[in-house]
């Protein structure tokens, strides 16, 4: 269960890796946060609130100090604006992009309604360890 303000993570509930797992991505928020970061290009608090799903800002502050807390978002000043933060993916967030790609894919393939488009996916089911690689890469070029 995710902790209120995330100031601590919660008890685990069991040693399971997908309890552990859930204990922090299972929400309807969490995952569609770091796919912003890994995939959207997105950085800025702003950022995150302007997406399609419409987070609510107090629900976004909550999930990005989980994600903090958790080490999988990292927070620094942005040198640009000094009244922002810039979120970015740590090395254990970024080991998420595997489990991104294969829920775009799925997703794609039982959702009649996506607008991802095919060569996408069949990317992802072609070179899918090529795509990982490739986000890690840019993720890492923006972060210095």
């Amino acid at each position: 269960m995710l902790p209120s303000m995330a100031t601590q993570k919660p008890a685990r509930r069991s040693e399971c890796p997908i309890s552990y797992s859930l204990d922090i991505f299972g929400d309807r928020w969490t995952l569609l946060v770091v796919r912003d970061l890994a995939l959207a290009g997105k950085k800025h608090f702003r950022d995150f609130l302007d997406s399609d799903e419409g987070i609510a800002s107090n629900i976004l502050a909550d999930r990005l100090k989980t994600l903090e807390c958790f080490g999988i978002v990292t927070r620094h000043p942005d040198p640009e604006h000094a009244s922002k933060v810039i979120y970015s993916l740590t090395e254990k967030g970024m080991d998420l992009i595997p489990a991104l790609l294969e829920l775009v894919r799925w997703g794609a393939k039982y959702d009649d309604k996506t607008p991802v488009p095919r060569a996408f996916v069949q990317r992802i089911e072609q070179a899918r360890d090529q795509m990982v690689a490739e986000v890690k890469a840019s993720l890492r070029a923006k972060a210095t």
